[in-house]
């Protein structure tokens, strides 16, 4: 019989007992009547198939709802279970770049550090087995081996042919292997205690007057860079003088920098007012910080030591006072420049190692140095016949040489020749006083006449005019060597009629010279 049709088939009506009871009998069906719609919905199977699997496995017991998390007991359609578990799997990702990086700072390093404090691990969950252990978090280091055990105090340790001193090689060794450790942490010495090195003490002594020689190093390096002046750049003490100078109200603004050399940094400044009124400063003013590094000034003390001026306050063991005094001597040699009617910047103040001192230019822009600018004929000779004019003033009237005259050390502003950087300027008395003068009118000399000045002099000519001389030589060696003779017996007279003549008054002005 057919099993479909009889599933069709309604119920035939109560039959007798034996036939419900006999296996061979037709079973009770009835048809389901359901629409398309319920057999085509989800929901509907999934109940259907957690019928069925409670029907084949009815022991499996459900899991207890708790903290622990895994792939197989979770109910996807949950929101907040879903974020649980990406939140969980970023905190692994999160742990596990922590661990990178620690093992990547730390290297080898005697000292590490840790990010325990900044994971995220859960108490449920870890990657590692139990027999797996992070040693950064414990105290003990079972890979690392234990310090050499100090000798007693009696010297010695052991009995008979088993005695050790505390002189035996081994356990030296292994002692100033363990003292490394009390190096500077900048001095990377390894893992010696690991490896059981054993140092020598002549080797370990070398190795402590090296690590002591670096850390002298590195302080020096770090305190010449807080306290030096650097190419277009001011330490912190003189920034601190500057600011001083802007607050106080004597400079407005400081724009920047106009100009570099080898002894000094200038600056262009807006000047301010005044707390006296006898004292104007300028609209615009150039300040000169002379550099402290001394990589100039060491071969440049000549200027000062054997200036009588400042002989008595030059002290060889003091460098940075010698850049003060430098300044202070450029300051001084200006104000007679000033006095005489020489055109040079006008002095404004002094503070340390700072001049601020009148702006030879316009609108921020310094005036062109006499190499840099092109004149015409008549402008040459009339510059030439300017600066001789001036050097005979520098000579006679201010008593001073300006020991390093040249193109680059004149400007040309409003039609005429202004003289700068007079810090290294002498008296004729300095002992090379007149061979820094001859100096002088060989550059004044070449540069005129390669411009085209044919009324230019050479420069023996020119020496004797600026200082009345009157040294008669044919040629130039000879005329050096009457200078140097001049100079000897100039020197003999300072020293044994003193030097009144070249002081300066109590008050700091430079004295007024009569002829």
């Amino acid at each position: 019989m057919d099993p479909v049709e009889v599933a069709v088939v309604p119920d035939a009506g109560p039959g007798p007992a034996w036939q419900s009871k006999c296996p061979w009998g037709v079973p009770n069906t009835t048809s389901m009547s359901c629409s398309l719609a319920d057999v085509m919905s989800e929901q509907l199977a999934k109940e259907l198939q957690l019928e069925e699997e409670n029907a084949a496995f009815p022991e499996v017991v459900a899991v207890a709802e708790g903290p622990f998390i895994t792939g197989e007991n979770i109910d996807t359609s949950s929101d907040l279970m879903l974020a649980q578990m990406l939140q969980m799997e970023f905190d692994r990702e999160y742990d596990a770049q922590l661990r990178r990086e620690e093992k990547k700072i730390n290297g080898d390093s005697k000292v590490s550090i840790s990010f325990e404090n900044y994971r995220k691990v859960h108490p449920y969950d870890s990657d590692s087995s139990e027999d797996e252990v992070d040693w950064q978090d414990t105290r003990h280091d079972p890979y690392r081996a234990d310090k050499p055990t100090t000798t007693p105090r009696k010297g010695f340790i052991g009995k008979g042919k088993d005695i050790t001193t505390k002189h035996d090689e081994v356990v030296c060794g292994r002692k100033n292997t363990a003292r490394m450790e009390n190096f500077a942490p900048e001095f990377q010495v390894g893992d010696g205690i690991g490896m059981d090195l054993k140092l020598s003490n002549q080797v370990f002594n070398a190795l402590k007057q090296h690590a002591y020689s670096e850390e002298r190093r590195s302080a020096r390096l770090h305190e010449k860079k807080e306290h030096s002046t650097a190419e277009k750049a001011v330490d912190p003490k003189t920034r601190l003088l500057l600011y001083k100078m802007v607050n106080a109200g004597t400079l407005e603004t400081i724009t920047g920098c106009i100009s570099t050399g080898k002894e000094s940094v200038v600056f262009h400044a807006y000047g301010g007012k005044s707390a006296t009124e006898d004292k104007v400063i300028p609209p615009e003013c150039a300040i000169k910080v002379f550099k402290t590094t001394l990589n100039e000034f060491k071969n440049r003390d000549k200027y000062i030591k054997d200036d009588y001026r400042f002989k008595d306050r030059f002290s060889k063991l003091n460098p940075r006072k010698i850049i003060r005094m430098w300044a202070e001597k450029e300051m001084h040699n200006l104000t007679r420049m000033q006095i005489a009617g020489i055109p040079c910047p006008q002095v404004v103040m002094l503070k340390k190692h700072i001049l601020v001192m009148s702006f030879i230019g316009q609108d921020q822009v310094p005036a062109p140095k006499l190499k840099d600018v092109t004149l015409s004929s008549e402008d040459m000779k009339k510059a030439y016949y300017q600066i001789l004019i001036m050097m005979q003033q520098l000579y006679k009237e201010c008593n001073l040489v300006h020991a390093d005259l040249s193109e680059y050390n004149m400007l040309w502003h409003d039609g005429k020749v202004w003289l700068i950087d007079v810090s290294q300027s002498v008296e004729p008395t300095h002992p090379h006083g007149l061979e820094f003068l001859f100096r002088d009118c060989r550059n004044v000399s070449q540069f005129f006449q390669k411009g085209g000045v044919a009324e230019a002099l050479n420069e023996r000519e020119l020496f004797n005019a600026v200082s009345d001389l009157n040294i008669t030589a044919d040629n130039e060696v000879d005329f050096q060597a009457e200078i140097e003779a001049l100079e000897k017996m100039n020197e003999d007279h300072v020293q044994n009629h003193g030097q009144k003549l070249s002081m300066f008054s109590s008050d700091g002005d430079p004295p007024v010279y009569d002829e």
